[in-house]
């Protein structure tokens, strides 16, 4: 098993969501003995926002792409290969005004590509990424679970879904900008989370 860890949070150090996202790992290691893990933190390497020079190289031919056009798409194109040179995805995701953190989206725009990662057909679109399992760690200093002010949960379900990886389990810290006790209790929810996502 090989498992991709990715960190969303804008910290370095101290991050809720990538003790989760740690915690997820870890408790996947015991299950698995000898399965290797990538960490990819987006905060140590942050992923370039898409953009209009980037959308231009993208739709440029290959053979017509200036240097500087082939190395943005090469930037992409490893990110969908780490992707799927992957069995596992882990995802820690803060919450950072309702949505998810640029660092996020920024890559979610990276492995989103036509004709590689997805195709339109017929009956609709057709995700690409196929046979993935994912694990997504929340972190939230409130409590949105099943709310309509969790935008969070639907727009990764949507977009992981969109891309082939339909096969996510979810895992909730809530309340950890509440007290300590919200704190407590919030860590002991996601471990629940997390046994019943591994059980």
């Amino acid at each position: 098993m090989k498992i991709l860890q990715i960190n969303a949070s804008a910290r370095t150090e101290g991050a809720n969501s990538t003790r989760v996202a740690n915690r997820v790992t870890e408790r996947l290691l015991a299950q698995n003995p000898g399965a290797s893990v990538t960490v990819r933190d987006l905060a140590v390497t942050p992923h370039p926002v898409l953009d209009g020079a980037a959308l231009g190289a993208l739709f440029t031919p290959a053979e017509q792409r200036t240097p500087a056009q082939a190395a943005r798409v090469a930037m992409d194109d490893a990110l969908i290969a780490e992707v799927q040179a992957h069995d596992v995805i882990v995802l820690g995701v803060p919450m950072y005004n309702f949505g998810v953190p640029v660092q996020l989206k920024s890559w979610f725009d990276a492995i989103a590509r036509s004709g590689v990662t997805f195709r339109y057909t017929a009956n609709g679109p057709e995700g690409l990424i196929n046979g993935k399992k994912v694990f997504v760690a929340f972190a939230r200093g409130g409590i949105y679970r099943g709310t309509p002010a969790d935008s969070q949960t639907p727009y990764v379900q949507t977009i992981l879904g969109f891309l082939g990886m339909t096969d996510v389990k979810f895992i909730f810290a809530e309340g950890l900008n509440m007290g300590p006790e919200a704190v407590e209790k919030g860590f002991a929810q996601a471990e629940a989370d997390l046994n019943a996502a591994l059980a």
